[in-house]
């Protein structure tokens, strides 16, 4: 039996993937690590079929034409046969000894008869520049240590997300939730915080700083120029994340989840319009997107897009006078949050 399957998406990694992918073997035959090279140009593709060779009860290598983070996340959904799945980017790591710890864990609860559908941790963003740390926990809005359900869930701060480094998904309840990631599109991992949500009943917060994100590299998506120049992918997922749930579905919902889901996609909301007028550059072509982007919204939903427009940030990008006022309000406050969290 494999308790938990953790996918490695992997493109051009051959410098750093190992250091994940010996820390999971280490655990032994109770996980199962699927290795996806998104078609890459260097030796990922070998490294993932040596360690197949090398752990053939533990290792899953695929080799498929490069389709982006999304598509490997969704090949390894596919060829999955734990109880639970989590995805490791090949440059972050989780520890031997908390993977050995989470698996206790759920040996404990199917022991004892108790299914979980979702088992949440804490992220730790590590920083390379000065080896500083930045810790996401929910001690605040999640009953620790404790099996819990939707309207136990407390207020969330505004920083306070739950992302991809933090979800462990039961594996059958996230094939139900229908969640489907785009090809070569960045950002996905919101998509994959927010539409499974609902089909998990209960729930188990384990307060271990479990996941650990690498931050160091120039070129990480979360850089906020680079999320500029990428807008139209923000602006695609966003888009799949706001037709996943009508206001009126999500009304339904118990009202901590319905709270939750509302807090996060106005926040991923508010990142995707600063990325549209975050910069100068394009400004004609931004500014049609920009208007574009209320459009579609209303046409899609119109309830939820009057709600988003009154938000705090559908307000203060509506309000502000000219393009070039939107553009320097939209740096300052995201680099306010890039500070705060050392993202850049």
């Amino acid at each position: 039996m494999k308790y938990i399957t953790f996918t490695i998406p992997s493109y051009n990694s051959q410098e750093y993937m190992r250091h994940i992918i010996d820390n999971l073997v280490a655990v032994g035959d109770d996980i199962e690590v699927i290795i996806v090279n998104d078609g890459s140009k260097d030796d990922t593709g070998k490294i993932a079929d040596e360690y197949q060779s090398k752990y053939p009860t533990i290792v899953k290598a695929i080799q498929k034409e490069n389709g982006g983070h999304g598509s490997g996340v969704m090949a390894g959904i596919r060829n999955a046969s734990g109880i639970f799945y989590k995805v490791v980017d090949s440059d972050d790591w989780v520890e031997t000894k908390d993977v050995i710890d989470m698996l206790d864990l759920i040996k404990k609860h199917i022991a004892e008869g108790v299914d979980i559908d979702l088992y949440i941790t804490n992220y730790v963003y590590e920083h390379a520049a000065d080896n500083s740390k930045f810790v996401m926990h929910y001690r605040k809005c999640l009953p620790a240590e404790q099996v819990f359900t939707w309207d136990q869930m407390k207020h969330v701060k505004l920083e306070t997300v739950f992302l991809m480094h933090s979800l462990m998904y039961r594996l059958d309840k996230l094939k139900v939730s229908g969640m489907e990631l785009p090809n070569h599109t960045f950002y996905v991992d919101d998509i994959y915080a927010y539409v499974p949500l609902p089909h998990m009943s209960k729930m188990f917060y384990h307060d271990l700083d479990f996941y650990h994100y690498f931050i160091g590299r120039s070129d990480q998506s979360i850089n906020y120029g680079i999320m500029c120049k990428r807008y139209e992918q923000q602006i695609r997922v966003f888009n799949i994340m706001f037709d996943a749930y009508k206001l009126d579905e999500l009304k339904t919902f118990p009202k901590p989840l319905y709270r939750y889901m509302w807090h996060f996609l106005m926040i991923i909301g508010a990142v995707t319009l600063m990325t549209i007028v975050g910069t100068k550059e394009d400004k004609p072509i931004r500014k049609v997107a920009l208007k574009d982007f209320w459009k579609r919204l209303k046409e899609s939903d119109p309830k939820l897009h009057k709600k988003f427009r009154n938000s705090l940030p559908g307000i203060l990008i509506t309000l502000l006078p000219g393009y070039n006022l939107k553009s320097f309000a939209s740096r300052k406050i995201y680099g306010t949050y890039q500070k705060k969290l050392k993202l850049g």
